[in-house]
């Protein structure tokens, strides 16, 4: 991905994940990266961060979308992020050894 925003070094969470950016009139499949953090001093906050190959979006400007969660917060995205996993290994008939 050339022009980033958020970057991308060997400690961010995920990168080149498929995504979709999705509008009214458009959906564009285009590589992303996913990335988890928090403020090096007296975090506060869980950052979730998304974003996908600007250019490979025409619909879009270059951006980056950034959601702020509490701890609570974020431990329950990540229980719905094991369920969720554990219902679609299910049904793929795996056993999460990949």
């Amino acid at each position: 991905m050339s022009d980033r925003l958020l970057r991308v070094n060997a400690y961010t969470t995920l990168d080149l994940v498929e995504g979709r950016a999705r509008g009214h009139e458009f959906t564009t499949e285009a590589p992303g990266v996913v990335n988890v953090t928090a403020p090096r001093e007296d975090p506060d906050h869980v950052a979730l961060e998304v974003e996908l190959d600007n250019t490979a979006i025409d619909d879009l400007t270059a951006h980056a979308d950034e959601i702020d969660l509490s701890p609570a917060q974020a431990r329950t995205l990540a229980e719905a992020l094991e369920s969720t996993a554990d219902r679609v290994e299910a049904a793929q008939g795996g056993d999460g050894s990949s």
